[in-house]
């Protein structure tokens, strides 16, 4: 028997080649697709309205008898309907229409019309209401259940899909379609057969708990939701299984002697936190085994994360392996060179780099170190990604930031490791914590370890948020903290000016602030200057050589200047929750008093206003992440938009949070039984299935 996956849009009527390409844009391309794009609302067709009930703002459905129509010359060109019923009259107007649709709607027929009534230059108008022409022996013949509302794309109407979705429904009797819940789990949370649910949500009753629907809280939606939520936890856990079927190399740790760890703990000038301890062991003990290690350590900003990736290393060097640490910007990837080499510095370790900017004779050194393993930790950005950068023995693959690489980029780094015949142990850090929702989700496969401790000193950052109209009393702010001998970052979001954003422009603010504050000196860094001239420009404000470091995000993460007290964050409106708190980080770790300005630009929106009111109140990463989580979506948070990860087509990980512990424990129960496992990630995820394979 044919299952609904394997019948093409084709067999339904009205359906040829054009259309089919037009379904595709809303992923439907076959029969089960169609019957999985559910309604995202419903409105209520089922009583017909006298025209006499309508108000400006009403909704409903109504049958009347065209009186007139002609085409109309104003300002714009529209048809107007007018039409009548038991004495009452109203305008339909059409500002869209072809000449056959104003000869349709001809004097004398009766049609019926849904729409929302508003006042207009007639009185009471319908503007582009959905309508049908009817026989006098169709009246008040409404339909006999709630009338769905689907998401649409350009080239497709409702009352075509609604028609595409009617016709599908009796194939749920002709086709195999599987219920891939087990009856035992689907007795146990009480939910409908799969049938039952998808032929409820396309045809709900008159009577369907309209609210429970459009808050996603109906068990026939529940019933979808659930088998979504799985499928995706269970290609995360089989994807974790596939990775660990095969063996890593070991990095055992001798308990009865010093170990290179040891040896940089004690020298470093700083006392290791109990939480940067707890997550250090934690990758120890996963290192120390052959299943490879997979690890996601969160941290907020300046928790120390980077000295867990360095002992991390140094364990894998000290067993003979190679580590290749990646970071999304030369600015960050940069900064973990100069830390490691200086940490380092001690033992005679071969650090490799790379960036897109390697050229000529250094880059062929830095790939001949690599392959014949004279390199024993690389660090780099994107380039480490490239066909002719050949590992001898990648041991461990560390990727800071990994929410803003490519999938396909992470993956290929993952692959350069099997030449060897061996997987990579992989750490992946975050100074974006992700909202516990997220990280059951979308890193299922992952272990998690959270440095939940500032080290001591850290200073609390007082936040406020002031109009770019007072820019000038922010100036004499900026000058009196230079006097005092602190410096100061003036972040700009964008580089080249451009109204459309309405966000001032670096080179042209640096200008600006060079000619206010002459006695001052203002450097400016920004993502286009080679890597040279950034270093240059960095070292010389660490040295305290600049006094206002005017710059682009690319020092939104790996900048330390413990001497900076003073953040200005123009338009911080255009920037998300996660990237405003991870900017505000850089100031705050010196001695003195920090504070963070955030210069907004009026007016607002609603959203924006909500972003600062979060930013003001607190300075927990946490909180802020589960804010942003609300206010951008999954998709935003992750940066995964472009990736293809956590895209559900029913689930909301905001609102149906509550059942993911529940998952995971469905997830071990049907672990284990193949067919079922496939056949639900092939329902639910298709081929997206290779973005997970991280």
């Amino acid at each position: 028997m044919i299952t609904l996956d394997e019948i093409e849009l084709t067999q339904l009527k009205g359906v040829g080649k054009k259309l089919a390409q037009t379904l595709a844009k809303l992923e439907i391309s076959n029969l089960q697709d169609l019957l999985f794009h559910l309604p995202f609302r419903y409105e209520d067709r089922t009583r017909v309205l006298p025209l006499t009930r309508f108000r400006p703002g009403t909704q409903g459905l109504f049958e009347a008898e065209i009186e007139s129509h002609q085409v109309v010359y104003g300002r714009r060109r529209s048809l107007e309907v007018r039409v009548k019923e038991c004495g009452s009259s109203v305008i339909l107007r059409f500002y869209h229409f072809s000449a056959a649709q104003a000869q349709q709607l001809s004097p004398g027929k009766l049609l019926r019309g849904y729409g929302e009534a508003r006042n207009g230059k007639t009185g009471l108008e319908f503007y582009h209401p959905e309508y049908t022409l009817i026989e006098v022996g169709d009246k008040n013949s409404a339909p006999d259940c709630l009338t769905p509302v689907y998401s649409l794309t350009e080239g497709i109407q409702q009352p075509r899909l609604r028609s595409l979705c009617a016709q599908a429904l009796p194939w749920l009797d002709r086709a195999d379609v599987r219920d891939l819940l087990p009856k035992a789990i689907r007795e146990h949370y009480q939910l409908p057969e799969l049938k039952q649910a998808l032929r409820y949500l396309h045809r709900p009753p008159v009577e369907a708990d309209q609210i429970a629907l459009l808050e996603g809280r109906h068990l026939c939606q529940q019933r979808l939701i659930v088998e979504e939520l799985l499928a995706h936890h269970l290609s995360l856990l089989k994807l974790r299984l596939r990775l660990q079927a095969h063996p890593a190399q070991t990095c055992p740790v001798d308990p009865d002697r010093s170990s290179l760890m040891d040896q940089l703990v004690e020298q470093l000038p700083f006392t290791l936190t109990d939480a940067q301890q707890r997550v250090a062991q934690d990758v120890m003990q996963d290192l120390a085994t052959t299943t490879p290690m997979l690890r996601l350590v969160q941290g907020d900003v300046g928790s120390g994360k980077t000295i867990v990736a360095a002992l991390a290393a140094l364990q894998v060097v000290q067993a003979g392996g190679q580590v290749a640490l990646m970071a999304p910007t030369e600015i960050l990837a940069e900064q973990h060179l100069l830390n490691f080499s200086q940490w380092l510095k001690p033992f005679d370790i071969r650090i490799a780099w790379l960036s897109g900017k390697s050229k000529g004779k250094a880059r062929d050194q830095a790939l001949n170190m690599i392959v014949e393993g004279e390199a024993q930790i690389i660090i780099g950005t994107h380039a480490l990604f490239q066909q002719d950068v050949v590992f001898k023995r990648l041991v461990l693959a560390i990727i800071d930031e990994q929410h803003r690489f490519g999938v396909h980029q992470r993956l290929s780094l993952k692959n350069k490791g099997q030449e060897s015949g061996l997987v990579p142990h992989q750490l992946i850090m975050t100074a974006t914590p992700i909202p516990r929702t997220l990280a059951m989700s979308a890193y299922a496969d992952l272990d998690t370890s959270v440095i939940d401790e500032l080290p001591p000193g850290r200073q609390h950052i007082d936040t406020f948020a002031i109009p770019d109209s007072r820019r000038t009393e922010m100036l004499e702010r900026v000058q009196g903290v230079c006097l005092s001998g602190a410096q100061v970052y003036w972040v700009c979001t964008l580089i080249e000016d451009s109204e459309a954003l309405q966000c001032q422009a670096a080179e042209d603010t640096t200008a600006w602030l060079q000619s206010q504050l002459s006695d001052l000196v203002v450097g400016l860094v920004h993502g286009r200057m080679n890597a040279k001239d950034k270093t240059l420009i960095m070292e010389q404000f660490k040295a305290g050589r600049i006094d206002v470091l005017v710059a682009t995000t690319v020092i939104e993460v790996g900048v330390d200047v413990p001497n900076a007290s003073l953040m200005v964050i123009e338009n911080p409106e255009r920037l998300g929750l996660a990237q405003l708190h991870q900017l505000r980080g850089r100031v705050g770790r010196g001695q003195q008093k920090s504070y963070c300005a955030l210069m907004f630009h009026s007016p607002l929106s609603q959203n924006a206003k909500e972003r600062l009111r979060v930013m003001r109140e607190s300075n927990d990463g946490f909180i802020i992440a589960e804010k942003d989580l609300e206010l951008r979506g999954p998709g935003e948070v992750l940066g995964t938009r472009q990736t293809g990860l956590v895209e559900f087509k029913i689930a909301d990980l905001q609102r149906d949070q509550n059942w993911l512990p529940e998952i995971k424990k469905i997830a071990v129960e049907v672990v284990n039984e193949d067919l079922l496992v496939e056949r639900l990630i092939t329902r639910w995820i298709g081929q997206r299935r290779q973005y997970g394979e991280v």
